[in-house]
């Protein structure tokens, strides 16, 4: 089996199937769930050799991965035993600002202060998880499935790439939310959604 992280054809298999399942959700502007996520990260481990078997659609902090910290460089996700309650704050948040968005029309274009507010959702929304690293691996795809998730849900493109990791400052985008600020990250996808848009 491949390893978890590696570029192979079952990681790029098992991705696909997601996007579909993401693709559906966002058409159909269903509520953003933490059950979702923990079902994308199964879909994505599936037939991949995982360092634990455990880490399989477990949030640190649940039975089996009770002390499981996690770290990026000298960055830290939060403390396993606080892992649930900042999540419940996640999802209660990103549930408000989607359904604040989901006044916006399906099917039509959104304004310029539509669009930063939507690049606002999608850039908060993968900070945050990034901030809190609720999963032992995948967790940046899964901040990069939520973003995705949230763009097509308004009509935006699927702009931010899955695999390998994006560029144009989105590392250390990525470095600065896990220190707790989201808003390098929405100045990192305006820089992709541009230049995704500049690609068509």
């Amino acid at each position: 089996m491949p390893n978890w992280d590696e570029d192979s054809p079952q990681l790029r298999e098992n991705l696909a199937r997601v996007l579909e399942e993401i693709v559906q959700a966002a058409e159909q502007r269903e509520t953003p769930t933490l059950e979702a996520a923990r079902r994308w990260q199964t879909i994505v481990m599936q037939h991949l050799d995982v360092p634990d078997s455990r880490f399989v659609g477990a949030f640190r902090g649940e039975p089996g991965v009770e002390n499981v910290q996690v770290s990026v460089g000298a960055n830290y996700g939060v403390d396993s035993a606080k892992v649930a309650e900042e999540l419940k704050r996640f999802e209660a948040k990103v549930q408000t600002l989607a359904a604040e968005l989901d006044a916006l029309p399906i099917g039509q274009e959104p304004d310029a202060d539509q669009l930063a507010a939507i690049v606002d959702l999608c850039a908060w929304s993968h900070a945050e998880w990034v901030r809190i690293h609720p999963f032992a691996n995948g967790n940046g795809r899964t901040a990069r499935l939520w973003a995705n998730g949230l763009a097509m849900r308004y009509g935006l493109p699927p702009f931010i790439r899955l695999r390998p990791r994006p560029d144009a400052g989105y590392g250390d985008a990525s470095a600065k939310a896990m220190q707790g600020g989201w808003e390098p990250t929405a100045v990192a996808f305006r820089r992709l959604l541009e230049d995704f848009l500049n690609d068509l």
